[in-house]
């Protein structure tokens, strides 16, 4: 198992495409720890002055004025946690809950919470074990934290909800039981601190972050691909032309296109052709592909500034103890860089179902129709052109803006959301749509330069054509083409394509500034 040592409010991106994708062992730096140990000083004192302090001897929303007799603040932090553990639907993945914990425990960590140092130990604890907790995708308006979803992550803590423990769901009493854990005791404002934040929202929105960026990565390799399968001018990735645009996805896509489309035979072989423009889908793809990287860009500077915030409320002032009650916890920027997010994904699915179409159409690809020697007889790739369009057509409507509705809770008092949670798990699916359109082009594409043999492409281009051709043979005949379709994909999601760019879209991303 991997261990990270992570500094509390200073992720990095490439420390965030880590930590997700497998069971961690996590440590923090031993100056870490005085902070925490101090803001539990300044809470303790809190509750000994007795003074009203929202959510630490108080009700909560609306129930604020209620004053909570001393004796009952552990009783008010395991109610709040039970009473607001009413999530439902299909678990979320482990690798985007894994994170969330971390980001939990790492927001904690950072002294303005009040919680003890053994409840970020027990999260440190139950990942180095792969205890995970089972958190249902649905019952967040990502206002006043993602309340249900983090109640769910925190019910283990106290022994109750369930886990996946090496992946197999049981009882969280049970799991605790093996991995010879304890569950803890809470104390004042420790419920609140678990149940306020936007973790569980930051990390579906970072997952989808890097699945987008990915297949933004793959999207340009198959564009190659097709330019020089339809016999495409070259000419439109011409570095003049960019710079005097100044868009710096623009130029960062062109330049990516102008290193895999070189020394090509086929690009030689239509020097002196009649056609003067290409279709939009191709000569545009670094204008369209440059605008979808500039939005993941913006998305990742903003969720990596989320990843490393403090987001609970009320907030202890570690210089004067004094409790802060604000609203870090309106997860307002993470639901509009999800919207953003999701639009460049439409955008880069939408762009590769068009170029799928002009693969099929002779008239303009100079291919055989549906790309296949006996039309007619056979379909070829034309039903699989329609379901690239299905997709296409389902990913415009998930993309529209989360962030622009509202519906007021709380009896009134929480009375704008920011339906984050919502806008930044839609991603996932928009991501597979669009890492499935990808795939058909990826096979039409490929196909394509088949049928242009002898002639042959650039070597980055014929090094993906290879790849592909090492699992699936070319088209001879119509035959069932789902299985192509999961194979195209798989190699796709494993970031067989995004491997053949000099750098990743996102390189440039190395902070949140």
């Amino acid at each position: 198992m991997q261990t990270y040592t992570l500094n509390p409010g200073h992720l990095i991106l490439n420390e965030l495409r880590e930590i997700r994708s497998q069971p961690i062992q996590i440590s923090l730096p031993d100056s870490a720890w005085e902070p925490i140990k101090r803001s539990h000083q300044h809470l303790i004192a809190v509750v000994q002055r007795g003074t009203p302090a929202y959510g630490i001897n108080t009700g909560f929303g609306k129930l604020a004025k209620t004053q909570v007799d001393v004796n009952d603040l552990s009783t008010l932090q395991y109610n709040l946690i039970r009473s607001h553990a009413a999530g439902v639907g299909t678990p979320i993945d482990l690798q985007v809950v894994r994170l969330a914990m971390i980001l939990k425990l790492l927001s904690l960590a950072q002294g303005y919470s009040g919680v003890r140092p053994k409840i970020i130990e027990h999260f440190m604890a139950m990942l180095s074990h792969d205890i995970v907790p089972v958190v249902p995708e649905k019952g967040s308006v990502g206002a006043s934290g993602d309340l249900a979803p983090l109640a769910h992550l925190s019910l283990p803590l106290i022994g109750e909800g369930e886990v996946f423990l090496n992946e197999t769901r049981m009882p969280a009493a049970k799991a605790l039981q093996i991995a010879g854990l304890t569950p803890l005791v809470l104390e004042a404002k420790e419920g609140l601190a678990l149940l306020n934040g936007t973790q569980i929202s930051t990390a579906l929105a970072i997952d989808g972050l890097f699945s987008a960026e990915q297949n933004l990565a793959s999207a340009i390799v198959i564009g190659s691909i097709t330019v020089d399968a339809t016999l495409g001018s070259y000419v439109p990735f011409d570095q003049r032309i960019h710079e005097v645009r100044r868009q710096s996805g623009q130029s960062r896509v062109a330049s990516l296109y102008r290193t895999l489309l070189n020394d090509s035979q086929l690009n030689q072989s239509h020097a002196n052709c009649d056609r003067v423009q290409d279709p939009y889908s191709l000569r545009c793809q670094p204008q369209v592909l440059g605008a979808c990287l500039d939005q993941l860009d913006h998305g990742a500077k903003i969720l990596l500034r989320e990843a490393n915030a403090v987001s609970d409320n009320p907030l202890i002032c570690p210089e004067t103890g004094e409790v802060l009650s604000g609203g870090n916890f309106h997860a307002e920027p993470v639901a509009m860089v999800a919207d953003n997010i999701a639009l460049a994904i439409s955008e880069t699915g939408s762009l590769s179902e068009r170029r799928i179409a002009m693969l099929i159409d002779s008239s303009i690809s100079e291919l055989p129709p549906f790309l296949t020697t006996k039309a007619g007889l056979e379909s070829g790739f034309m039903v699989a052109h329609v379901t690239a369009a299905a997709l296409a057509s389902e990913n415009k409507s998930l993309s529209h803006p989360a962030s622009v509705d509202s519906l007021p809770t709380s009896a009134n008092q929480e009375d704008h959301v920011s339906m984050a949670t919502f806008a930044a798990r839609r991603l996932r699916a928009m991501n597979e749509n669009t890492q499935n359109i990808l795939a058909i082009e990826y096979l039409a594409a490929s196909q394509g330069i088949s049928l242009r043999r002898p002639l042959t492409s650039s070597s980055c281009v014929e090094t993906a054509v290879k790849k592909l051709r090492r699992q699936i043979p070319e088209y001879q005949e119509d035959r069932v083409f789902y299985p192509d379709i999961d194979t195209a994909s798989s190699l796709i999601s494993h970031g067989e394509l995004a491997t053949l760019l000099p750098t990743q879209p996102l390189d440039t991303v190395v902070d949140a500034s």
